[in-house]
């Protein structure tokens, strides 16, 4: 351990990033500006070209600071897991999606402390940042591990590190969002802690891996009941004929006891639609019914076919049908500014819309075109947004608010605007064309 503590103290650890996405790839510039050596890894060769190229495959994060880095010889990407050897820490990134029956997919962390297990040596220290439920680092990972002999504590070191990234936010980045870290023994967390340290402004050190698992579904599952909570009130407060955005606003204005959440088309994200089920599922073992859970899932989930319901009525107060009727939607990207579309309710909506016999056209300035996913089958580009385009169509849908639009244009030129996200709330002419959704 003391070798591996000099070594990352004089900032020589070799640090290697495994999965490259948007935790990996933020999380390999920052440990490369605060000065460590580099291997960035991962099984699709399209995003190792495109580094290699000096080109960003996520358009928020600035490709700059990764050609830099190579320039100077201080990274090197690949898709060869041998180089595992190579590295003195290896932080883990994968996904961790729902199967179809909403229960975890761990194939990704499985494959990858498989691959780590057959180049393990004395001296790693191993840190899985994929959100997961409380115990998948000692109950999984750990006995990969330790089948090779080596022991944890004392041959190697594992923790777990929750990614914290807020895609698109302004303010807060890599390097200055807290890090909570919980490691198996004492000497793995003194390691994890120690590595950190130098990459961010905050280390939280907590008693366990399961702690550290477990706070971060506690954020997500957090902002997903009360996500919920605020859907629930838009649609209620729509029967009562009451502006949910002017309620929010105001009750917003309390210094204290009350944090504004917002209603939406519903949600997305790699994280808040996917994580509360993690700790769900692993609650039955406990046998234990986490029912907020459950129930922001079901209003949630729900939200899309709210936004149908009222696409088709403000139609028909419009003597117009779905069915034939050209609806434009306004952003794919599950939040503003930024080309993640991972879990967007944009696509199911568009689903739906379809479904019924609606023609659908989309704009996203961030994704110009869409790819087959694993639930929905869209391959189409988006189309340009242009006064022609709006005047052609029976309906706007703003479902991501991002700031590219001109709302004061849209709605000039739209003959109706369906507004999931309170985007037009500063426009003042045609508003008899706007409908809250």
């Amino acid at each position: 351990m003391d070798t591996l503590l000099q070594k990352i103290e004089d900032r020589k650890a070799v640090v290697g990033i495994i999965g490259l996405g948007y935790v990996g790839l933020p999380l390999l510039i920052r440990f490369g500006e605060a000065g460590f050596p580099l291997i960035g890894f991962d099984v699709d060769s399209a995003k190792i070209n495109a580094l290699l190229h000096g080109k960003s495959y996520i358009r928020h994060i600035p490709i700059e600071p990764v050609r830099k880095f190579l320039e100077a010889g201080q990274l090197d990407v690949t898709i060869s897991f041998e180089r595992l050897r190579e590295a003195d820490c290896i932080v883990i990134c994968v996904p961790t999606p729902l199967t179809d029956k909403m229960e975890p997919d761990l194939r990704y962390i499985e494959s990858t402390t498989e691959t780590i297990a057959q180049h393990l040596r004395p001296g790693h220290l191993v840190v899985l940042e994929s959100t997961t439920y409380p115990g998948t680092t000692e109950e999984l990972m750990l006995p990969k591990l330790e089948r090779t002999g080596l022991r944890v504590g004392r041959d190697f070191f594992l923790a777990f590190s929750p990614e914290r990234e807020d895609p698109g936010n302004p303010t807060f980045h890599t390097g200055n969002i807290p890090k909570v870290v919980g490691g198996v023994t004492p000497a793995c967390l003194e390691c994890a802690k120690a590595l950190y340290s130098h990459a961010v402004t905050r280390v939280v050190p907590v008693s366990s891996t399961r702690v550290a698992e477990l706070t971060k579904l506690l954020e997500n599952i957090y902002r997903s009941v009360n996500i919920a909570l605020v859907n629930e009130l838009k649609v209620l407060a729509f029967r009562m004929g009451i502006d949910i955005w002017e309620v929010i606003e105001a009750a917003a204005t309390k210094p204290f006891g009350f944090t504004p959440f917002y209603p939406g088309p519903g949600l997305g994200g790699h994280c808040i639609p996917i994580d509360p089920f993690y700790l769900s599922w692993k609650a039955r073992e406990y046998d234990f019914a986490t029912r907020f859970i459950q129930l922001a899932g079901e209003v949630n989930v729900s939200m899309p076919y709210y936004v149908l319901e009222r696409i088709t009525e403000a139609l028909n107060d419009r003597c117009r049908c779905l069915k034939g009727s050209r609806i434009l939607i306004l952003g794919v990207a599950y939040k503003k500014d930024i080309d993640d579309d991972r879990e967007s309710p944009s696509y199911e909506v568009m689903q739906l819309l379809q479904e019924r016999g609606a023609v659908v056209l989309y704009n996203d300035p961030h994704i110009p075109k869409l790819k087959p996913g694993r639930k929905h089958r869209f391959d189409q580009e988006s189309v340009p947004l242009t006064e022609e385009t709006l005047s052609s169509v029976e309906a706007v849908v703003i479902l991501t608010d991002h700031s590219a639009y001109d709302y004061a244009w849209i709605v000039r030129h739209a003959p109706l605007v369906i507004d999931t996200r309170n985007a037009t709330k500063h426009v003042t002419e045609g508003r008899e064309k706007i409908v809250k959704a």
